[in-house]
């Protein structure tokens, strides 16, 4: 990793919440972040709720070089019309970086959580006796939810789990709950069955899945968090939109822009 390509700030955007637990997962992530790459400088930015927002932030980095990073999941109206917005609103002009999802790095995140609550994610023999319950905050957005039955089927593909099913835990989105998600693997002869929830931080939806799958599911792993998998892969994401900026910047140069 050349000093050039480090030189820019990687500015954290998260949504924010007025749980307090969701900030503090957030700056558990940017130092995990910060102990991976301690030469890069790394701020943080909410849309909402928590401070500081991001004009703030824009105004204080005064137009150094940075890379907005947004802590999503999906590419569902956040990720297409806040972030984008609430930079242009902020006046910086600044390459965004893609989404966390979809990636081999979740899944290992995921597993990780699902093996600190009990589950033995390395047995062959387990892993074919239980179905997962992939538990998303969910989307209006027909193309969000498309990508994480995607990831849900790759996981059981590559893993070998008894089976996958995505629920949502958000009224507008359209699929199972966990109830429903639980029955149909137990219906479809899952001995046993894990919640593992497909969100980043402690909340009202994380609680609401816990609360239902409290009767229901045998197992309830934690959310993502704050996990290695997910500091790395931000950092990855980092990365890819640095190289691009730099990229196209040097294209426009050759074309004589």
């Amino acid at each position: 990793m050349s000093s050039q390509l480090s030189a820019a700030t990687l500015l954290l955007i998260a949504h924010g919440s007025r749980d307090p637990r969701h900030a503090a997962t957030v700056e558990a992530l940017v130092g995990r972040i910060r102990a991976l790459r301690p030469a890069l400088d790394v701020a943080t930015a909410y849309l909402e709720f928590c401070a500081p927002r991001l004009p703030q932030v824009t105004e204080r980095l005064g137009g150094a070089p940075a890379v907005a990073v947004p802590l999503l999941l999906n590419r569902a109206y956040h990720a297409k019309t806040d972030i984008p917005a609430a930079l242009r609103a902020s006046g910086a002009d600044l390459p965004l970086a893609d989404v966390l999802g979809p990636s081999p790095l979740l899944l290992a995140a995921l597993e990780r959580r699902l093996a600190e609550a009990g589950l033995d994610v390395d047995s062959d023999a387990v892993r074919a006796r239980t179905g997962i319950v992939l538990a998303a905050a969910g989307s209006s957005d027909p193309a969000a939810g498309r990508v994480t039955r995607a990831l849900a089927a790759e996981w059981r593909r590559a893993r070998g789990w008894a089976g996958v099913e995505v629920a949502y835990a958000a009224t507008a989105a359209t699929g199972h709950r966990v109830p429903g998600a639980v029955a149909s693997l137990r219906g479809a002869g899952a001995e046993r069955v894990a919640v593992a929830p497909y969100l980043l931080a402690p909340g009202l939806l994380p609680d609401r899945i816990a609360a239902a799958a409290d009767d229901d599911a045998d197992l309830v792993a934690g959310v993502l968090g704050d996990a290695p998998e997910i500091a790395r892969l931000l950092l990855h994401r980092y990365d890819e939109a640095r190289l691009g900026a730099r990229g196209a910047v040097g294209q426009g140069l050759r074309r004589g822009a």
